[in-house]
């Protein structure tokens, strides 16, 4: 169930970092694969956010 309301979280937001802290991941790299996501895809979303 965890994996499933985060992915869904990613798929309509596409914030990749609000994903990592719900997870409670440190690396953004935990995050990636834990939800399968493309790393370019990923880096060019952690890009377009400003943290």
């Amino acid at each position: 169930m965890r994996r499933t309301k985060v992915t869904h979280i990613y798929k309509k937001t596409g914030n990749l970092r609000a994903v990592q802290l719900l997870l409670g991941h440190t690396k953004m790299d935990s995050t990636v694969w834990y939800l399968g996501v493309k790393l370019e895809d990923a880096m060019a979303i952690a890009e377009a956010i400003e943290i």
